[in-house]
């Protein structure tokens, strides 16, 4: 069993913010792969299904951005996993918009939902997989609050779309440990 967590902020009211953009990822794995019914399970929404050969469970975390830990923590004790079974879908300030990038390991950058997850995850170890999805910077601290929150842009609506798209499209490269490959794919399909 492999666990691919999307994080964000659960409710309508959130939706489409930028800071979503993990719970759409697993959104579009859960559309482009045979996937069970989302249902409440781990403090959030979870389905079963298999990408390939792998089973997979994807997890969007109902515990709000700052605590996602909980949920993801809660998934991989009840299934027995260390952290080379998760991947993580986030937003992230630092990459251009609609640019994907995966790194395994390393520091949350500020970004309080991986804080969240390293510190429930720290008897394990953090060494999980980061797909880091770009939503660009606003261009000053002061302004990140209001980006990382703020919806997408309807102009936004099809590179978005397309990133998602890939992202599910390729996500059998993530369930066969093969990151390079996953990412060049994406940007094949991108480019």
């Amino acid at each position: 069993m492999q666990i691919f967590a999307g994080l964000g902020n659960p409710g309508a009211t959130h939706a489409l913010q930028r800071h979503n953009v993990g719970f759409m990822a697993v959104d579009a794995v859960h559309a482009a792969w045979p996937f069970d019914p989302w249902r409440t399970r781990f403090q959030g929404v979870a389905s079963e299904g298999r990408i390939g050969d792998a089973r997979v469970l994807l997890l969007k975390p109902a515990t709000f951005m700052n605590d996602s830990g909980r949920s993801v923590a809660e998934a991989m004790r009840f299934y027995k996993l260390g952290p080379d079974a998760l991947t993580v879908f986030y937003d992230e300030l630092d990459l251009a918009p609609f640019k994907v990038k995966v790194k395994r390991g390393g520091g949350a950058a500020g970004h309080n939902g991986i804080r969240s997850i390293d510190a429930h995850l720290a008897s394990i170890g953090t060494d999980y997989r980061r797909v880091r999805l770009g939503i660009g910077h606003p261009g000053h601290k002061d302004r990140v609050l209001g980006h990382v929150l703020a919806n997408f842009a309807r102009a936004e609506a099809e590179p978005l779309a397309a990133m998602l798209d890939a992202v599910a499209a390729e996500a059998e490269w993530l369930v066969a440990d093969d990151d390079v490959r996953f990412m060049n794919d994406v940007a094949l399909r991108l480019s």
